[in-house]
């Protein structure tokens, strides 16, 4: 699925066109220092990737668990590794990553693959939802709608994907997304519903 070209200005998400995280007197290029620097760190604490023992993992709660992974204590998630994606901040009910367009993720015209920035942002929506989520609770993804705004090329050297969560329940949770460079520019937005389960269950 190749990212649509620009659509048009006036969409519904059109008011959060900027990073709230960053200070709106900034240049992108300020911005992009900021990203990288924050990257660099992130790195330096993450473990290889792999897929962590159930054993390491039953006892923890989805922040937990997160916090397990940036200290380095358990494995980094294999999919980042393999798309160039990281984790950069996160917080009950919200979660960021960063990710590099590279030529490697384009499509016969040149811009970065629908795919790819539906794995960032299927990630970040889901893994926001996991951040609520207690010891002995699982979850897995039933809908994931993604809405391209703009196509996004290799010359945009980092993009984020930010995923907050709508609402939490006991058996389902929803989140919303977004996918932005460092100047606020929106190329994509989601939405997902995912089903709560208990680790029992989602190891059957």
């Amino acid at each position: 699925l190749p990212a649509c070209p620009d659509a048009d200005e006036e969409t519904p998400m059109s008011h959060t066109d900027t990073d709230a995280h960053t200070d709106p007197a900034a240049s992108p290029a300020a911005t992009l220092a900021r990203w990288l620097d924050d990257e660099q760190r992130v790195r330096a604490t993450l473990g290889p990737p792999g897929v962590a023992r159930p054993a390491q993992i039953a006892h923890l709660s989805g922040m937990e668990w997160f916090a397990a992974i940036r200290r380095g204590e358990l494995p980094s998630v294999p999919i980042g590794a393999t798309m160039d994606f990281l984790p950069i901040e996160f917080e009950p009910g919200r979660f960021v990553f960063q990710g590099r367009p590279d030529l490697r993720h384009a499509n016969p015209m040149g811009t970065i693959h629908g795919g790819w920035i539906a794995t960032l942002l299927d990630s970040c929506v889901a893994c926001a939802v996991h951040t609520m989520l207690p010891a002995g609770r699982a979850y897995t993804t039933a809908e994931l709608k993604i809405s391209y705004v703009r196509a996004l090329t290799p010359q945009v050297e980092r993009v984020r994907a930010e995923g907050r969560v709508i609402h939490a329940g006991r058996q389902a949770g929803f989140a919303e997304g977004r996918l932005f460079g460092p100047d606020g520019r929106l190329y994509a937005h989601a939405t997902t519903t995912c089903i709560v389960l208990s680790t029992r269950a989602a190891e059957g």
